[in-house]
């Protein structure tokens, strides 16, 4: 970095600016970005049940969970068993299942008490009650062991928020990928997954977009070419284009790349991760990979768009995501990425930090001291849920 003319008299990257930011950028906010309000409530990590003794699952290979001839067998004596028996999905299911298929099932008592639960479904307590009592004394602080029957975080108000909703958006928690995917309601969504309170193809449009996935890696925590998705940088901060929900483009452009991904990965039998694997490769030759990229620009096109960002070009090139190691990489693959040049993707950035900061601005005026809510149940990682996770 160097000074330039006396016009621009800051040189970035080659290029003279009159301005660079704290995040190295020629225009935008040098603040961090603010969670906005409009966006309060509608991301979720699942719920940490804490325990397989909750489960029924063919392929545990610990043998704490129960097998699944048990729970049929309960809920042929009962049909009332099923009432608190659910199917169970997490990351490894989203990312590696060409349909998402779910293989296991969870006893999920809510928070009712333990004499309702004893009262009405005594033989899916006393399952819990063997496997679970005692680990859960063992905890300590992360969860209350008197309330042994719950999970340690029930996550009561991501289904809340569900409850009216068919489907929702999902994205795994750490994935290569970053991809999103439709899952039904009805379910028990793992604290590996965060869950969107959305149904829609425009919602699957922007957030799939390279406009979203630039901003998440930009601000999430990452591990190399790992997304990190955390919903409370990834996703409570990122300014939406306005009107975005009733634009028709957009609707058109995230269904026929959604309806068209899902039909390519049970053609080929591939999950989301090798699907996108291929799809980053710049040695993969496939035309359906080809047809994805290209329909995967149709996104971009139709977001970029929709925030009056016309003037900003879609090409992508096979880029590095970082410098691997050459010596301690051995036979691992390089991190190759589809995606925007550097100046592209800083330019993105630069116009979505001062989209966010005028949102927040307006919010601030708008509501003043409520401004946007704090829900540990809904969006942090807090050191608790980080505790959780770490068992």
């Amino acid at each position: 970095m160097c000074k330039g003319d006396l016009a621009s008299p800051y040189s970035l990257d080659g290029e003279a600016v009159s301005l660079i930011t704290a995040f190295l950028f020629h225009a935008g906010s040098d603040d961090d970005p603010a969670r906005l309000a409009v966006n309060s409530d509608k991301a979720f990590i699942g719920s940490y049940v804490l325990g397989m003794g909750f489960t029924f699952d063919d392929a545990d290979t610990q043998g704490v969970a129960s097998p699944l001839s048990e729970m049929r067998r309960l809920i042929t004596s009962d049909p009332c068993y099923q009432e608190v028996t659910f199917p169970y999905i997490g990351g490894e299911e989203v990312n590696s299942s060409p349909t998402h298929a779910y293989h296991r099932y969870v006893i999920n008592f809510g928070e009712r008490d333990e004499e309702e639960c004893r009262r009405r479904w005594p033989d899916l307590l006393s399952i819990v009650e063997s496997k679970e009592r005692v680990n859960r004394s063992r905890r300590g602080s992360i969860v209350n062991p008197e309330r042994w029957w719950m999970f340690a975080r029930p996550a009561t108000d991501l289904y809340t928020a569900i409850g009216c909703l068919k489907r929702v958006l999902a994205i795994s928690r750490v994935s290569q990928a970053g991809a999103f995917v439709f899952l039904q309601t009805g379910m028990v969504y793992s604290e590996q997954l965060v869950i969107f309170a959305f149904d829609t193809w425009n919602a699957a449009a922007v957030l799939q977009s390279r406009v979203h996935d630039t901003w998440a890696r930009f601000f999430s925590s990452s591990m190399k070419d790992d997304l990190r998705y955390t919903p409370s940088d990834c996703f409570e901060t990122f300014p939406f284009p306005n009107a975005w929900e009733s634009l028709e483009p957009l609707e058109a452009a995230g269904g026929e790349y959604y309806n068209f991904r899902s039909a390519l990965m049970i053609r080929n039998g591939e999950g989301l991760t090798a699907t996108y694997n291929r799809f980053h490769d710049p040695n993969e030759r496939d035309s359906e990979s080809f047809a994805l990229r290209e329909l995967h620009a149709a996104i971009d096109r139709s977001v970029l768009d929709a925030y009056g960002w016309t003037d900003i070009p879609i090409a992508c090139e096979f880029l590095l995501d970082y410098d691997p190691d050459e010596e301690g990489s051995g036979s691992r693959k390089k991190p190759w990425r589809c995606r925007w040049p550097d100046g592209v993707r800083d330019e993105v950035l630069a116009r979505l930090l001062a989209l966010n900061a005028e949102r927040a601005e307006a919010e601030r005026l708008q509501l003043g001291d409520r401004g946007i809510k704090t829900d540990r149940n809904r969006a942090d990682l807090s050191s608790g849920a980080l505790r959780l996770q770490e068992e």
